[in-house]
């Protein structure tokens, strides 16, 4: 199918920000994952943040049904999905009225008529209906009203579709307007319907019919004077695809499981959001990847231990209500000092709370969420690509130190995407699994399954290894032998033993480096997890101003690394952002007696770098 090339006026821009935003019945994440997957394989650097409503099924045309997708693409380097969207793409009125506060003053808004109807004014809460289109509310920008819905029933005319299947093409008009507006080609939407369409030819035409009808709308129309051009980003040479951060954290875990030689088994429960990690491993069990959907969380893990007692790296994954489900078999997995990876993907709480929405609270439930002493380390990934280096890493110190690791990535990364350049399997560190060697004949000296190594790491003995039998299980254990002891001072030196392993875990990772900013100043921002590309904004515009500010994120969050004190002191003002009530804030408070600011966010919704900016300015005013 050919592309119309007819061109008019064209305004280069370094970067935009768009969101999309309707019903969730609308096809609003299709449409935005689409239109990111075209800019990434036309080379832009891409951020974007998926919003998606709580309810499985709200009601059509309420504020509580309203899903969003929020793309930043451009010719420059990216590290958020944007702080305001120069254009929003909405599909009715409660999509307007949910997201206009995001919108720049002069920005675009690009409505579909259609929905901004009486019952439509009336259930978005519009006081006496008052067509915001038309009131004169939106004078501060540029808005055009397009009948996307009779449109696309007009350019399905003829098909022998229901109108409701001509109603659910409407969202590729927009993505074929949108990708004329922004001077992009047809072909990977085409391939993408393709896909997906291709054994429905009838619903595989009609989504064609409706891109090309969108993109002829923009190139036809008198009221459209302008397009826009956002040329490819100066990225390093190699092979992209555009990744999540549950497909990074999938595919981090199966490029561990290969560095070390083992099969994979994943057991776990269907959770929001962390279920699409279930989905991206079950394509891939030529990897020797064994998915399992338990009936419950505490069956997920268990069964997760069963794999790694047996030989294989056992991992699981929830959010934080399921975490909380798990927590006595993480003490068990800890006890038994077998690897395990357990994946956190937290979302707000507590309880149910916001299921769909982004929080960084469950850090204190990860450190301390076990009953006795029992110190997991914790790891956590600060962008969707890092999801894949911080899965592999998580692996790496699982099987390398035999213990249990805790990796928290969040909604907002998890459901995120950026492009990734592939690695070479050459450049990712071995993982090399401390298995115990078995006994040949005429050795008689006694197994002793829990002697340990210069790192305090116990062998990893596989059942059914001659000579090796031992005793497991979750009551303390002998030192050496493993046998069942309530000895006391048995009882002490275990407990030390084994915090002292984690202790060293921390020893053989990399040294802490700033990841932008001053070495030493006035002002430390310091981070974790997915605040990541807000405070590096932040950061690199006020040093651009003057201000002597760094930026020191964590990726290793228990133990944490000995010389982070020593950066810590080089600074006068230490500011902690955390979407939580100031959880790492108290860490680092109680392990260093600095007096840090929390600067905390508990609204669902992740940080803007103008955010961080402000309390940061404000602060260095005091």
């Amino acid at each position: 199918m050919e592309t119309p090339t007819r061109t008019k006026t064209v305004e280069e821009r370094r970067n935009v920000v768009i969101l999309f935003a309707g019903d969730s019945g609308d096809g609003i994440q299709l449409t935005g994952a689409q239109f990111t997957d075209t800019n990434a394989l036309f080379g832009n650097d891409v951020s974007t943040f998926p919003n998606f409503p709580a309810e499985i099924r709200a009601p059509i045309g309420t504020m509580a049904g309203v899903s969003g997708y929020q793309l930043h693409f451009g010719s420059v380097e990216l590290f958020t999905a944007g702080d305001q969207c120069d254009v929003l793409v909405v599909m009715n009125a409660a999509a307007l009225r949910a997201n206009i506060s995001k919108l720049k003053l002069g920005g675009t808004v690009i409505a579909n008529s259609d929905g901004f109807d009486a019952r439509n004014l009336r259930l978005a809460g519009y006081i006496d209906q008052q067509d915001p289109l038309t009131d004169g509310t939106l004078t501060n920008y540029t808005v055009h009203a397009v009948d996307v819905t009779k449109m696309t029933r007009n350019a399905l005319e003829g098909m022998t579709l229901g109108m409701k299947e001509k109603d659910r093409c409407k969202n590729m008009f927009v993505l074929g307007f949108v990708n004329w507006m922004f001077s992009r080609s047809l072909a990977n939407s085409e391939k993408f319907l393709e896909g997906k369409f291709g054994r429905k030819p009838e619903l595989l035409e009609a989504n064609k019919k409706a891109l090309l009808a969108g993109y002829n709308y923009g190139d036809t129309s008198e009221t459209f004077t302008t397009r826009f051009e956002v040329k490819p980003a100066p990225m390093p040479k190699g092979n992209y695809r555009s990744i999540t951060g549950n497909q990074g954290t999938a595919l981090g875990l199966i490029a561990g499981a290969q560095k070390a030689g083992l099969d994979m088994f994943y057991g776990s429960y269907p959770i929001t959001p962390a279920s699409d990690i279930l989905h991206e491993l079950a394509k891939h069990k030529n990897f020797g990847v064994k998915t399992f959907q338990a009936e419950d969380e505490i069956a997920a893990i268990c069964s997760a231990i069963g794999a790694s007692y047996g030989g294989a790296l056992g991992v699981t994954a929830s959010s934080g209500p399921g975490i909380a489900l798990k927590g006595e078999a993480m003490g068990l997995a800890f006890m038994l000092e077998i690897p395990l990876v357990i994946v956190n993907v937290q979302r707000g709480g507590p309880s149910t709370g916001l299921p769909t929405k982004t929080e960084q609270a469950d850090l204190f439930q990860a450190v301390h969420g076990r009953n006795g002493e029992a110190p997991i380390p914790v790891l956590a990934a600060s962008s969707p690509t890092d999801c894949f280096e911080m899965a592999f890493e998580a692996v790496r110190i699982a099987v390398e130190h035999m213990t249990p690791v805790i990796l928290l990535t969040d909604g907002y990364i998890a459901n995120g995407a950026e492009p990734w350049r592939f690695p070479e399997a050459k450049d990712l560190k071995p993982i090399t699994p401390p298995f115990a060697k078995p006994k040949v004949a005429g050795d008689m000296e006694k197994f002793l399954p829990y002697l340990r190594d210069e790192n305090g790491v116990r062998p990893w003995a596989i059942p059914g290894m001659a000579g090796l039998q031992h005793r497991i299980g979750g009551i303390e254990k002998e030192d050496g032998t493993g046998n069942i002891s309530y000895e006391p001072l048995n009882h002490e030196k275990m407990v030390r033993l084994r915090a002292d392993k984690v202790r060293k875990v921390v020893e053989g990772v990399p040294p802490l480096d700033l990841s932008n900013g001053v070495d030493s100043g006035d002002l430390l921002i310091l981070g974790w997890g997915s605040t990541y590309g807000a405070i590096k904004t932040a950061v690199n515009e006020m040093c651009a101003e003057g201000h002597c500010v760094g930026h020191l994120h964590l990726r290793y969050l228990f133990p944490f690394r000995k010389e982070l004190g020593e950066i810590i002191s080089r600074y006068k003002r230490v500011l902690i952002p955390e979407m939580n009530s100031g959880q790492m804030r108290q860490l680092i408070r109680a392990e260093f007696l600095v007096d840090a600011r929390g600067l905390n966010k508990i609204q669902g919704m992740p940080f803007t770098a103008a955010e961080i900016k402000v309390a940061a300015t404000e602060f260095l005013k005091q």
